[in-house]
C-alpha cells in the first residue's frame, strides 16, 4: 500500500569501482539534487551515503549529520574509491547489517520508510540474490538506478519491484530520471517487521495466502514428478489473477530453499511456468522441524507478501515423504499460535503421529499410500481450503486478538514512599489474580519488588495454582529503601523475568504483560528499559498515583493510553475494570532478546553442564554415565556455591533435568542423579541439544555466572553420530567462552567429538560407558586447571596487546571551553603514538554535554593523519548541563557496536577515555557499570573541578582514574596513560570467549 510519508531513512549505495571513475562527479551532482529536495533533520529525513567495489565503506551514517548543508558539503567532498572487481551483493548485505540498524541511525523498528538508492554502472561478480532478498524481508525499498553498462535483469532482482528499476544510457544523463525518483520516494511502503507490528490495511477482495512445503530429500527423488503435478492441480483452482490468492513454494530436506515467495509472482501463469520446471533439491537427512520453523520466520512474513495482520487466511500444504530427523513439536505450535492453518500430507513411509502434530487439526492430516495416488485426496483437500475463504475489511492499527493465555509479571514500588499504600497494593493484585486462568498451560504469574534494587518473590514457573499465588502474595513484606530506581528495576525483569528458564513462554508467542505499581518518579532514567521492552513485544502497563510521574509512566507504558491512575493505592479499585479490558486483548509481538545483566560478587567456582545422551543407543549404559556423573559430582565444590552444576538430558529433544541454581548442596544433586530415569528416544540430535543449553542453561536466569567471568564448562556424554548438524551450535558454544569436553564411545563419531569440544585434548573416548572410569582421572584434571579467582580488585588478567579500539568521549560543556585546546592536542599526541590501520589500532572521537554526538566512528578514518587533521579542526560544542551518563550509555549503544567499526565480537580491546571536567548531573552508575559488563576498560581523566569519587565508579578500576589540575596539565599524565593502554583486562563477556586457563588447586 501507497502512503504519504513525512520522514524517511535514505541511504546512498555507489558503485565506486574503476568502470565507473569517469561518472562519479555526475553521481555526486545528482545525489546532492535528491538530498536538496529532502527535509533534513533529527526528527524528519536522514541521509547516508556508502560506496563500494570490492569491499564497502560508509561515508557518514543516518545519525551522522541532520542538516542538508552538512550533507552536501560531505557530498561535493567525495573521493572516487576505485578497485575491483564489483561485488554489489556484498556491498547489499553490508547496508542491511551496517546502515540500516539503530546504531547508525536507522528509524526501521519506530516503522520509519527506510530507502536504498544503488546507483549502479556494471554487473556483480558476487550473487545478489540472497541479500537482495534479506532487504526485501526488512521492509527496505531499493531501488536500483543503472547506466547502460548495468545488468537490467540483476538490477531489477535487486529493486523492490521492476517498477523500481530506473536507468540512464550515462550517469551524465542522470537528471533525467530526477523526476521519476522524487515521485518513487515521496511515497513509502509501509512494511511490517519483526518489530513494527502497527499495519493500515485498504480493503481487499476475499482471499488466502497459501505456501507448499515440498520433501525434497533423497527419499522423494522417484515421486517428485507427481509432486509437482498435484501442486499444478491445486494451482489451477486458486484465484490468483485477482490478487485475491498469493503462492509461495519451499522445497527442504536437510535446509529448506524458498523456490518463490508469496509476493514473487502475481499471476498464475508465471507461477505454473516455474511449478513445472520445479528440479528436485535432493539431500538428506529429512529436517521437517527446521523447515517448519524456516516458513514461519521467512515466509509467513510481511515482506515476504504474507498478508496475515489483514486477517487473510494463512495455509500451509506440506507434503512430506518420510519421519523427520529433528523434532517438529515446537515449530508445528508456533505456527498454529500464528494463526497458520497446516494440511499435512504424508505416505506410508511418514510418521502418522507427527504429520497429525503438524496439522491444524486431526482431520488436516492426510495419508497416501505413495505420492503417484495424491489425486485420490485432492477433493478432499480443495474442500477444506474453499471453507477457509474470507472477506478482509478495513483494520485497526493494531491487530487486537483475544488472549487464552498469558503470562503476567507485577513489578512493585516497594520504596520508603509506598509503605502505606503496600497493603492496598497486594488486595489489588489479589483481586486481579482471581480473575485470572492460572495454570501452567494457562495464565502464569510472577510478582517482583523494588526500590534501589530489584528482587524476585516468584517467577512465572514457580506456581500453576491461583491459591498458592494469593496466599503468596498476602504474605509479602513492604521492601522499603532509596531512591526509587525503576529503570533499573525494568531492565532486571527484561533480563531475569521475562526468560525462558524464568518460565515465559514469549518464544512460543504467548502475550507478556508486565504491570508496574509506581508511587513515584524514578532516579534513574527509565527511556532504554522501556525501549527495550516495547522492542521485545512486553505491554507494559503503568499503574501509579498522583505522586507518580505521568509523563515517566506514560514513557514506561506500551502506549500512552496503557497508563492507568488512581489517586491513592486506596483508590486501586476504580481502574480494575479498565486494568481487565487492557488484559483482554494482547498486541501480538515476536522480537528477539537481548539481555544485559547486572552481576554481584562471588566467590571462586565453576558452572558445570552435563549434557547426556538418552537415546535409545544408550539405555544398557545409562546406569554407567549415572555412575560417572555421581564421581564427578562428589569432586565439585558445591555446597560452599563454588561450583554449580545442572543436568540436561537428550535424544530427539533436550529436557533439563536442574539448571545451575536449583540446587545449592551436594546432597540434593546426588539424589537427583541417583534418580534419573532413562530418557529413551530417537534420532539423536546432538546439534539442536548444543544448541538448546547455549541459550536456555548458559544464561543468568538459569544460574550461569558467565558474566562475572566464572568458567564455563560443558560435559557431553554421547553414544552415537549425530542426526543433525554440530558445526554451527558448537561453534557458538566457543563463541561464548565455554569449554566443552566432549566423550564418546567406539559408535561415536570422533570428528563429530573434536568439533564440539573446545580444544583437540577435550575429546576423549572410551570403548564403551562401562569404561568411563578410566577417563575420569584426565577429565577432573583438566577441570581442575580452569580455576580463576572472581574479585572485585582483579577480575582479570593483564596482557600486552597488538591492536584496540580506543573511544574519546570529550567533555563539552560550557565550563570547558577554555580548556577544549587543550583536551585536542592531548588527543593528538595519543594518537600518534598509536598504530592506526584498519586491522591495527581504530579510533573514534565524541563530544558531549546535555546530549551526545559523534564527530567520527571506529572504522571512518584508517590513517593517522586523517584522524588528527579531524581533531585539529573540532569545535567545542558548548551546552549544558553536563549528563556524562546518557553520554557512556550512547558509546556503550552507539560507538562500541559492529557497525560502528567495533571489533569487541572478535576480542580486540575496548578502550574508552573520558576527559571531563565537571560533576554530571545524571546518574553514571547504571552506564559505567553496563561498560564494564562488556568488557570495556574507561579511563577517566578529571581536573580539579571533576568529582574524583564520580570518575573512579566510572573508571574501568579506580587506579584507572588519572588527574591533571587543569588540562593544560594533561602532559604530565600522558606516560602512565600510555602504560595503563598497554595492557588490557581480558574478561569472559557474551563477546569476549578468551579464557585464561591456569594449573591451580582452587575451584572453579
Amino acid at each position: 500500500m501507497l502512503v504519504y510519508t513525512a520522514k524517511k531513512d535514505v541511504v546512498f549505495l555507489l558503485d565506486g569501482s574503476d568502470s565507473t571513475r569517469n561518472g562519479f562527479p555526475a553521481m555526486q551532482d545528482f545525489i546532492e539534487k535528491v538530498v536538496e529536495k529532502l527535509n533534513v533533520g533529527e526528527n524528519k529525513d536522514r541521509v547516508s551515503v556508502v560506496q563500494y567495489s570490492r569491499d564497502a565503506e560508509v561515508h557518514f551514517y543516518l545519525n551522522t549529520y541532520t542538516k542538508t548543508k552538512d550533507i552536501v558539503n560531505l557530498v561535493r567532498g567525495l573521493r572516487h574509491r576505485g578497485g575491483r572487481p564489483l561485488n554489489t551483493g556484498a556491498a547489499l548485505q553490508f547496508v542491511s547489517d551496517t546502515a540500516f540498524t539503530n546504531p547508525a541511525g536507522s528509524r526501521r523498528q519506530q516503522g520509519v520508510p527506510q530507502i536504498l538508492i544503488l546507483l549502479n554502472g556494471g554487473r556483480s561478480v558476487d550473487n545478489v540474490d540472497t541479500p537482495a532478498s534479506v532487504l526485501r524481508q526488512q521492509g527496505i525499498i531499493v531501488i536500483g538506478i543503472g547506466t547502460r553498462s548495468s545488468d537490467s535483469g540483476e538490477l531489477q532482482k535487486i529493486s523492490y519491484d521492476p517498477s523500481y528499476t530506473l536507468s540512464a544510457s550515462e550517469f551524465t544523463d542522470l537528471p533525467s530520471i530526477q523526476e521519476k525518483l522524487s515521485s518513487l520516494m515521496s511515497t513509502g511502503l509501509v512494511r511490517v517487521t519483526p518489530m513494527t507490528p502497527t499495519v493500515t490495511v485498504e480493503r481487499q477482495p476475499k482471499g488466502r495466502d497459501v505456501v507448499f512445503l515440498l520433501d525434497g530429500s533423497d527419499g522423494t527423488r522417484t515421486g517428485f514428478p507427481a509432486i509437482r503435478n498435484f501442486l499444478q492441480r491445486v494451482l489451477e483452482r486458486l484465484s490468483v489473477d485477482d490478487n485475491k490468492d498469493r503462492v509461495s513454494v519451499v522445497q527442504y530436506s536437510r535446509d529448506p530453499a524458498v523456490q518463490f515467495y508469496l509476493n514473487t509472482y502475481a499471476t498464475k501463469v508465471e507461477i505454473l511456468d516455474v511449478v513445472r520446471g520445479l528440479k528436485h533439491k535432493g539431500g538428506r537427512p529429512l529436517n521437517t522441524g527446521a523447515a517448519l520453523h524456516y516458513v514461519k520466520d521467512n515466509v509467513f512474513t510481511v515482506s515476504a507478501g504474507s498478508r496475515r495482520l489483514e486477517g487473510v487466511p494463512q495455509v500451509l500444504i506440506l507434503l512430506s515423504g518420510g519421519r523427520s530427523s529433528d523434532s517438529v513439536d515446537a515449530p508445528a505450535s508456533a505456527l498454529k499460535q500464528l494463526g497458520v492453518l497446516t494440511f499435512a500430507i504424508g505416505t506410508k513411509r511418514s510418521d502418522s503421529k507427527e504429520l497429525q502434530k503438524i496439522s491444524h487439526d486431526a482431520n488436516s492430516a492426510l495419508s497416501v499410500s505413495d505420492f503417484t495416488d495424491l489425486q485420490r485426496i485432492q477433493q478432499q483437500l480443495q474442500s477444506s481450503l474453499e471453507a477457509v475463504v474470507i472477506d478482509i475489511l478495513p483494520e485497526s492499527p493494531t491487530v487486537l486478538v483475544y488472549t487464552a493465555k498469558k503470562d503476567v509479571v507485577f513489578l512493585l514500588d516497594g520504596s520508603d514512599s509506598t509503605r502505606n499504600g503496600f497493603p492496598a497494593m497486594q488486595d489489588f493484585i489479589e483481586k486481579v489474580v482471581e480473575k485470572l486462568n492460572v495454570g501452567e498451560n494457562k495464565d502464569r504469574v510472577s510478582v517482583v519488588q523494588y526500590s534501589r534494587d530489584a528482587e524476585v518473590h516468584f517467577y512465572l514457573n514457580t506456581y500453576t495454582k491461583t491459591k498458592d499465588i494469593v496466599d503468596l502474595v498476602r504474605g509479602l513484606r513492604h521492601r522499603g529503601g532509596r531512591p526509587l530506581n525503576t529503570g533499573a528495576a525494568l531492565q532486571f525483569v527484561s533480563d531475569t523475568v521475562f526468560t525462558n528458564p524464568a518460565g515465559s513462554r514469549r518464544q512460543q508467542g504467548v502475550p507478556q504483560i508486565l504491570i508496574l505499581l509506581n508511587g513515584g518518579r524514578s532516579v534513574d532514567n527509565v527511556d532504554t528499559p522501556a525501549s527495550v521492552l516495547r522492542q521485545q513485544g512486553i505491554i507494559v502497563i503503568g499503574i501509579g498515583t498522583r505522586s507518580s510521574d505521568s509523563g515517566e509512566l506514560q514513557k514506561i507504558s506500551y502506549d500512552p493510553s496503557y497508563t492507568l491512575s488512581a489517586s491513592e493505592f486506596t483508590d486501586l479499585p476504580s481502574i480494575q475494570e479498565k486494568l481487565a479490558s487492557l488484559m483482554s486483548t494482547g498486541l501480538v509481538r515476536v522480537t528477539p532478546m537481548t539481555p544485559t545483566v547486572t552481576v554481584e560478587r562471588q566467590p571462586k567456582g565453576r558452572d558445570v553442564v552435563f549434557l547426556l545422551d538418552g537415546s535409545d543407543g544408550t539405555r544398557t549404559g545409562f546406569p554407567a554415565i549415572r555412575d560417572f556423573l555421581q564421581r564427578v559430582v562428589e569432586r565439585l565444590s558445591v555446597d560452599d556455591n563454588k561450583d554449580r552444576v545442572s543436568v540436561v538430558q537428550y535424544s530427539r529433544d533436550p529436557a533439563v533435568q536442574f539448571y545451575l541454581n536449583t540446587y545449592a548442596t551436594k546432597v540434593e544433586i546426588l539424589d537427583i542423579v541417583r534418580g534419573l530415569k532413562h530418557k529413551g528416544g530417537r534420532p539423536l540430535n546432538t546439534g539442536a541439544a548444543l544448541h538448546y543449553v547455549k541459550d536456555n542453561v548458559f544464561t543468568v536466569s538459569a544460574g550461569s555466572r558467565r558474566l562475572e567471568g566464572v568458567p564455563q564448562v560443558l560435559i557431553l556424554l554421547s553414544g552415537g553420530r549425530s542426526s543433525d548438524s554440530v558445526d554451527a551450535p558448537a561453534s557458538a558454544l566457543k563463541q561464548l567462552g565455554v569449554l566443552t569436553f566432549a566423550i564418546g564411545t567406539k559408535r561415536s563419531d570422533s570428528k563429530e567429538m573434536q568439533k564440539i569440544s573446545h580444544n583437540a585434548n577435550s575429546a576423549l573416548s572410551v570403548s564403551d560407558f562401562t569404561d568411563l572410569q578410566r577417563i575420569q582421572q584426565q577429565l577432573q584434571s583438566s577441570l581442575e586447571a580452569l580455576v580463576i579467582d572472581i574479585t572485585t580488585e582483579s577480575p582479570t588478567v593483564l596482557v600486552y596487546t597488538a591492536k584496540k579500539d580506543v573511544v574519546f568521549l570529550l567533555d563539552g560543556s560550557d565550563s570547558t571551553r577554555n580548556g577544549f585546546p587543550a583536551m585536542r592536542d592531548f588527543i593528538e599526541k595519543v594518537v600518534e603514538k598509536l598504530n592506526v590501520g584498519e586491522n591495527k589500532d581504530r579510533v573514534s572521537v565524541v563530544q558531549y554535554s546535555t546530549d551526545a554526538e559523534v564527530h567520527f566512528y571506529l572504522n571512518t578514518h584508517i590513517k593517522t593523519m586523517d584522524i588528527v587533521d579531524l581533531v585539529r579542526g573540532l569545535r567545542h560544542r558548548g551546552g549544558r548541563p553536563l549528563n556524562t551518563g546518557a553520554a557512556l550509555q550512547f558509546v556503550s549503544d552507539t560507538v562500541f557496536t559492529n557497525p560502528a567499526g567495533s571489533r569487541r565480537q572478535q576480542g580486540v580491546p575496548q578502550i574508552l577515555i573520558l576527559l571531563n571536567g565537571g560533576r554530571s548531573v545524571d546518574n553514571v552508575d547504571t552506564p559505567a557499570s553496563v561498560l564494564r559488563q562488556q568488557g570495556i576498560i574507561v579511563i577517566g581523566i578529571g581536573t580539579r573541578s571533576s568529582d574524583i569519587g564520580e570518575l573512579q565508579k566510572i573508571s574501568y578500576d579506580p587506579s584507572y582514574t588519572l588527574s591533571a589540575s587543569e588540562f593544560t596539565d594533561l602532559p604530565s599524565i600522558q606516560e602512565k596513560l600510555a602504560s595503563l593502554m598497554s595492557t588490557r583486562l581480558v574478561r569472559v563477556t557474551p563477546m569476549t570467549p578468551t579464557v585464561t586457563v591456569s594449573k591451580n588447586s582452587s575451584h572453579r
